[in-house]
């Protein structure tokens, strides 16, 4: 019987399979389709203090082995989703979740880490640093060590629970960033984020996208992401969440090899609904075609 269960900061995961923020909502429209317990956990939408309406249509584009996306953080506020969202997702999910939060300057992301410290459904905080610093003329919080640090040392201090950062792949070294949030306290980080992409439609002569880019996801950046998990995890002492074109259980083993301790599925999910499901059922056969006795002994293994 192989043995799927691996450990986030304390926290114990039946498996390492979890939904990533942003393609699974609050698990209710997946929980009619079948029995999300199954899930190792989930990472729910990104929450922000204030509700947002999200970009200008259109904002998704087809790509070959992907698609690029600009939704612009869409979602209920802060307030609704502790209210009612949460409250909701309790009673179709009994294990603890992952809360996904972001802010365009240090007071929203504290705020927002503040209310989720409160929730007892969420064991750990994931906080997105990809959102425009608004007082730092629009650059993204997570492309810099200094800021996206500032974010990491303001979080941790108004929360008990387990923070993970969720870095952004657009970067010059990722390495120098995720240690600059471990030095600065993170429990853990979660990569990759997605990568910026464009399409242009050469009919109409115009960006796909109403917003020019979006935020590029699908098979097609596994190769990127797992690399970025590769040197991420051989250089801090912290959990590694991976991510990033992960659509099958070969995938969730890879990704693990290369050091990840747990695998969110992102993009496979608005492709196929079943897909974590599948991935899940997958695993141990594809543990004992390997060998594998035992999931955690195989996190990091690849010198």
């Amino acid at each position: 019987m192989v043995d799927t269960r691996v450990t986030l900061s304390g926290l114990t995961l039946d498996n390492p399979v979890i939904p990533a923020s942003g393609t699974f909502g609050y698990g209710k429209e997946f929980a009619e389709l079948y029995d999300i317990n199954i899930l190792g956990s989930i990472s729910f939408k990104g929450t922000t203090r204030e509700p947002r309406l999200g970009n200008p249509l259109p904002r998704i584009a087809e790509c070959p082995e992907g698609m690029i996306n600009s939704v612009g953080l869409q979602n209920p506020g802060l307030d609704a989703v502790c209210e009612r969202e949460l409250p909701e997702l309790a009673k179709i999910y009994k294990k603890p979740v992952i809360a996904n939060i972001s802010g365009f300057s240090i007071d929203e992301y504290t705020a927002c880490a503040e209310a989720m410290d409160k929730q007892p459904q969420v064991g750990i905080i994931e906080v997105n640093v990809s959102c425009p610093n608004v007082h730092n003329g629009g650059m993204a919080y997570g492309v810099q060590p200094e800021s996206a640090a500032e974010v990491t040392g303001a979080v941790k201090r108004v929360t008990n629970k387990p923070v993970y950062i969720k870095l952004s792949p657009n970067v010059t070294d990722i390495v120098s960033i995720a240690k600059a949030c471990e030095e600065a306290g993170a429990d853990g980080l979660s990569l990759i984020n997605t990568l910026l992409g464009m399409r242009i439609d050469i009919k109409n002569r115009r960006p796909v996208i109403a917003n020019k880019m979006g935020g590029f996801s699908g098979p097609a950046v596994f190769p990127v992401a797992l690399r970025m998990v590769y040197e991420v995890s051989k250089a801090v002492k912290i959990p590694v969440i991976g991510m990033g074109g992960v659509s099958s259980a070969r995938d969730v083993i890879e990704m693990m090899m290369a050091g990840a301790t747990a695998v969110q599925i992102g993009a496979a999910n608005l492709v196929n609904p079943y897909a974590c499901k599948e991935i899940i059922e997958d695993l141990p056969g594809v543990c004992e075609e390997l060998n594998i006795e035992k999931l955690a002994d195989i996190i990091g293994i690849i010198e």
